[in-house]
């Protein structure tokens, strides 16, 4: 047992130590993965060291087979500030992390740069320019482009704001769209759930009517109610989830629902008005037809009347209604910087 935890220390030892390999950048350029070809690492990373020269920002691009036992953003973030990307005291750096193996890819952002390269725009940037190259296993290429487009955006601030109008407005078609599914979705649960609250609540009123008129023992009309409650319940399940998912979508206030977890006794309390209103409702039917006479037994049931009346197929004598549904050589060097975790990755 001693042995073979040792043996496993020693491989995560091992492993570590591997992992450790790309945390001492030399170049703008570091292509662990080799997907690049030499022609295309000098082009890179000529072009990111005249864009530090020229602004101070740093662009690095490291390319790894696989992250391991980390998580993208974790190995991107201990890379970055491991090796200062960016100015100190400007944190002025980014990073292009591309992990080959676990197809994915981050872009890190420093401190400095966060106002300007947002995590949308990071993402924007992943989503319409790196994964569809990637998928064609153009790699060198949406890199590329990735890169010369964060290279645009910190040196024309005007191309920035355009682009950041299109996302808005892209997020603002989007949200409209998942705002109609959602309205979909909510509005087929809720009229399912409020056909069978209906039906079972509208059985749950006859069942007080049969009582007030003699023709319904009390005991027996227990338990009917009981059962009617029960799919009234589940007709209400599901008119309130959905509900409840909604508000939690739409609306950061929470109190509502913590105060109803945390005193679920309360919700008892709504049987009151449940069974109250269903029992006035038919004390009042019973009154207005004006046929029979209050009287109330603890046991008898007619049976022509429950037959008529609670039959399978659903009719009821008060209702006349239906109910339907359709339905470079130059070596790379930083400069201190730092990220907090900024940005964005994604995977194809």
């Amino acid at each position: 047992m001693l042995k073979k935890t040792f043996l496993l220390l020693l491989l995560i030892s091992f492993y570590t130590n591997a992992q450790e390999q790309y945390y001492e950048l030399r170049d703008y350029v570091t292509d662990s993965a080799n997907i690049f070809s030499p022609n295309q690492v000098l082009d890179l990373n000529t072009r990111l060291l005249n864009f530090e020269e020229k602004t101070t920002n740093q662009i690095v691009v490291v390319t790894i087979e696989e992250l391991g036992f980390n998580t993208i953003e974790t190995y991107a973030n201990d890379l970055f500030n491991k090796n200062g990307i960016g100015q100190e005291g400007k944190d002025n750096g980014l990073l292009i992390l591309f992990s080959e193996l676990d197809r994915e890819v981050r872009i890190e952002v420093g401190y400095g740069l966060e106002p300007y390269i947002t995590d949308a725009v990071a993402s924007r940037i992943i989503r319409n320019t790196m994964i569809p190259n990637f998928k064609e296993a153009e790699y060198y290429d949406g890199i590329d482009q990735a890169a010369d487009q964060l290279i645009e955006f910190l040196n024309d601030p005007s191309a920035l704001e355009e682009f950041k109008k299109e996302i808005a407005d892209e997020d603002s078609d989007e949200m409209l769209y998942m705002n109609i599914f959602l309205g979909i979705f909510f509005s087929i649960f809720i009229g399912v759930g409020g056909f069978f609250f209906l039906k079972s609540y509208v059985n749950i009123i006859e069942v007080f009517r049969g009582v007030f008129m003699g023709k319904l023992g009390v005991l027996p009309g227990v338990f009917m109610l009981l059962a009617g409650s029960f799919s009234s319940i589940f007709g209400l399940v599901f008119m309130v989830v959905p509900i409840i998912i909604g508000y939690s979508i739409y609306t950061t206030n929470t109190e509502a629902a913590a105060f109803i977890f945390d005193e679920p006794s309360l919700i008892l309390w709504l049987f009151l008005p449940f069974f109250g209103i269903a029992a006035i409702i038919a004390f009042i039917k019973l009154k207005i037809s004006g046929k029979e006479d209050l009287s109330i037994s603890w046991v008898k049931n007619d049976k022509t009347y429950y037959r008529k009346t609670f039959s399978s197929s659903g009719t009821h004598s008060f209702s006349s209604g239906s109910s339907s549904s359709g339905g470079s050589s130059s070596s790379f060097s930083g400069g201190g910087g730092s990220s907090g975790g900024g940005g964005s990755s994604g995977s194809w």
